[in-house]
């Protein structure tokens, strides 16, 4: 038969938002998957896990009807029931928890499984309109975002389609082979048309670290020492570019000034690095002008996060990248739409008195920690779309506690029976993306783009759009938005937002929001904020604002190990999964084998540790077992576990998230993942965890 070509949009939690080309066999069936070949960011690029599509879309296991639990929760025991019942049940089960707990006993909790803004954000404009409890969006961006903001202002930088007039690339705690293959496409390119050299700061030797010309590896958590010794060395050596600063930012002299204790010599004790080290990569990057720094959120998801965001986003500031074609940096560009969000989110009726709980906290407000329920009554009531938190969230023993709860009302939208799903009540099946329209911005370029359904929706699959406002009749919610389409939700937003028709964008492939403007791009005309200057005197914002630094600096507040907790954990992205995605599909779950934690062959053999051997790691939250991998590209004193796997796949049954804590870091409250003090030994042949 022949295949039908289509295209569409990758959702994924990922930065690129990909242009997707696909086609289509003639009854109906995904026959192939790549990167858009006419878009000029995608140029045909896509990662190996979602060129894999077909295995997630056609997947034998693939929920396709309304499940009702019938045994205890998490043992796996539905029966199926019909649409009707299933939303009936569901209405009548938060419209119960609210009728004796209040509205704020009902938390609609949803994150990125995919990042369109209709099926995404929808479950919002219910949350406002009844008065559920909010969320404070913090487990991915809760770190990284305040801390380019502090001293940028909007989320928006230099296209990375500029790498090509790159004379040096700096990749800082992102691993791109990883989680944004696109940028390598890019950085190969101003390698081979400039000679630009890659460097890339990440604490181990990962995948595309090896494709580094430079790889400097500090130690987690030390990011901002590293970035304030390169400046103390860009100033004393006469490289950073005064002219520039006096015009574009706000106080170069008092930076100057504070960063004259921050010695190479005192960066190299807290980061691990040689002194040479930082001054070699401090001279290359400022002499070389056109530096393209790309800023990853791996760096950032530590306790002192947003510090190390504000002084590595710094360096251009000082060197005068900014000024420079090919030069500058860029943490999103989702800044760029500024899109009228109001009518899918329902902002018009949002209630700012409604309590909000952090995202991060999910297992301790399911267990009743006053703190975490923010004052307001217990959870009664969860409606979860987008998000798997049994794997996904810290401090996975107490997340596991309160979703077992039996008086805990639980209703989860999915396309797979994920370990969230397994601890519901009621369990309805979701479309995918080929399925229903949406509408996407991205952080890693700079397009706006549109997507139609492309195939039918199977089995008894229905989009989160369609659920939202099936529950929301049926609850007696009343908004413009649930009486809209998708499409006219999208077609709406567009028009709200004064940008051109869905259908346009459609045709075109997308909207390219880039400046055309030169000196608007580079911020030459003012910065994104108040000022219109860069901020080395940051403006914290937030309830822990107070202890953050006013200037760039080194925030002593990671979890440091000590005789207990030896080792520093990072939970790194692993290459063929996203977030808890694709860890169903055999693809992936081939190339990526098993649970391992990556260790030092000399800190392995001084704890008897053997390659392949079970070990078990511990922290202050809790402890897993997992097999050991010895591997010599690691700071003395850190491990590693490439995840996200489910905590099944563990022997023991409890994975990464089991270690990882949910204390929430300043400013904002965000999500340490990759900060954990831990301990490693041996498994003694008895009981797992």
């Amino acid at each position: 038969m022949g295949a039908l070509p289509s295209r569409s949009v990758c959702p994924h939690d990922c930065a690129s938002v990909c242009p997707v080309e696909l086609e289509l066999t003639e009854d109906g069936k995904l026959a192939r998957l790549r990167g858009s070949r006419v878009n000029s960011y995608t140029e045909g690029v896509i990662c190996a896990k979602v060129a894999r599509y077909d295995q997630r879309l056609h997947h034998p296991e693939r929920l396709m009807e309304p499940l009702l639990r019938v045994g205890p929760k998490g043992s796996g025991q539905f029966r199926p029931i019909s649409w009707d019942e299933a939303l009936d049940r569901t209405a009548e089960g938060l419209r119960a928890a609210a009728a004796q707990w209040g509205a704020e006993a009902v938390w609609p909790y949803y994150y990125a499984g995919t990042m369109g803004l209709v099926q995404r954000d929808g479950i919002n404009r219910l949350r406002h309109v009844l008065g559920y409890s909010q969320t404070e969006e913090t487990i991915c961006i809760g770190f990284s975002d305040p801390g380019w903001k502090a001293g940028v202002g909007g989320k928006r930088g230099v296209d990375a389609r500029e790498m090509v007039q790159s004379d040096l690339v700096i990749f800082w705690g992102c691993n791109a082979v990883h989680t944004q293959v696109q940028l390598m496409n890019w950085a190969t390119k101003a390698r081979r048309m400039r000679g630009a050299p890659l460097v890339v700061v990440d604490p181990y030797r990962n995948a595309t670290a090896e494709k580094a010309d430079i790889h400097l590896m500090p130690r987690p958590g030390t990011d901002g020492a590293l970035a304030c010794a390169v400046m103390h060395v860009m100033f004393a050596e006469g490289l950073a570019d005064r002219a520039y600063m006096a015009a574009h930012t706000d106080d170069p002299r008092a930076l100057e000034a504070h960063l004259e204790s921050r010695t190479p010599a005192w960066a190299a004790a807290i980061t691990g690095l040689e002194a040479a080290e930082i001054i070699d990569f401090a001279r290359l990057y400022g002499r070389t002008k056109r530096s393209y720094l790309r800023l990853g959120y791996g760096f950032t998801r530590q306790r002192n996060g947003s510090a190390a965001m504000h002084a590595v986003s710094c360096l251009p500031a000082v060197s005068g990248a900014w000024a420079h074609p090919g030069g500058g940096a860029l943490y999103s560009g989702s800044g760029l739409f500024p899109l009228d969000t109001t009518l899918i989110e329902g902002k018009d009726v949002a209630d700012p008195t409604v309590r909000k709980i952090n995202q991060i906290s999910f297992g301790r407000a399911l267990t009743g920690d006053s703190e975490a329920l923010a004052g307001g009554p217990p959870v009664k009531a969860l409606l979860i779309q987008n998000t798997n938190p049994m794997v996904v969230c810290p401090e996975t023993d107490r997340v596991r506690a309160g979703m077992a709860r039996e008086d805990l009302f639980t209703v989860v939208h999915e396309q797979f029976m994920t370990e969230t799903a397994a601890m519901a009540d009621i369990v309805l099946p979701a479309t995918m993306f080929l399925e229903h329209d949406d509408i996407y911005k991205a952080g890693g370029h700079t397009y706006l783009q549109v997507a139609k359904a492309v195939m039918p929706a199977p089995g008894q699959c229905r989009s989160n759009h369609a659920v939202i406002c099936a529950l929301a009749e049926r609850l007696g919610a009343r908004h413009p938005g649930f009486s809209l389409s998708a499409w006219a939700l999208i077609e709406a937003t567009l028009a709200a937002s004064k940008l051109p028709p869905a259908g346009e964008i459609l045709e075109s492939g997308g909207l390219d929001g880039v400046p055309a403007d030169f000196n608007d791009a580079h911020f030459l005309n003012g910065f994104p904020n108040a000022s219109g200057r860069f901020r080395f005197r940051a403006e914290w914002e937030g309830p822990m604002a107070g202890q953050m630094p006013a200037l760039p600096d080194h925030l002593a507040l990671i979890e440091e190990a000590d005789a207990r907790y030896p080792f520093r954990l990072v939970a790194a992205p692993a290459r063929n999964f996203l977030n808890s995605t694709f860890s169903e599909t055999p693809g992936s779950i081939g190339a990526e084998g098993r649970p391992q934690v990556l260790i030092r062959p000399d800190e392995a053999a001084a704890l008897g540790i053997l390659d392949g051997a079970l070990v078990h790691l511990t922290s202050r939250r809790g402890e897993i077992a997992i097999h050991a991998r010895l591997f010599e590209g690691l700071p003395k004193g850190v491990v590693v576990v490439e995840s996200l796997w489910p905590n099944a796949a563990f022997p023991g049954g409890k994975g990464i998230n089991t270690l990882t804590g949910a204390d929430p870091g300043p400013p904002l409250g965000g999500g340490a993942f990759h900060d954990n003090a831990v301990a490693i030994r041996p498994h003694d042949h008895g009981k797992l965890c």
